[in-house]
């Protein structure tokens, strides 16, 4: 058995980040103020998919 976790079982949820907006560009609608970025798809799979690790950005919004 492979000692390696899956995405789907470490996945970060960009809705409960303080860092996550939704931006007015249509083309990139999602966005972290934290690493300063816009995307396509949620911030925390982009971040995955370029490091291989979660979001060590993650903070949770205060409510």
């Amino acid at each position: 058995m492979s000692t390696q976790v899956s995405y789907r079982q470490r996945r970060v949820n960009c809705n409960r980040c303080s860092h996550y907006y939704i931006t007015w560009d249509t083309g990139f609608p999602y966005g972290c103020r934290k690493l300063g970025f816009k995307s396509r798809h949620l911030p925390s799979l982009e971040v995955f998919r370029n490091s291989g690790m979660p979001c060590q950005y993650f903070d949770e919004k205060k409510r």
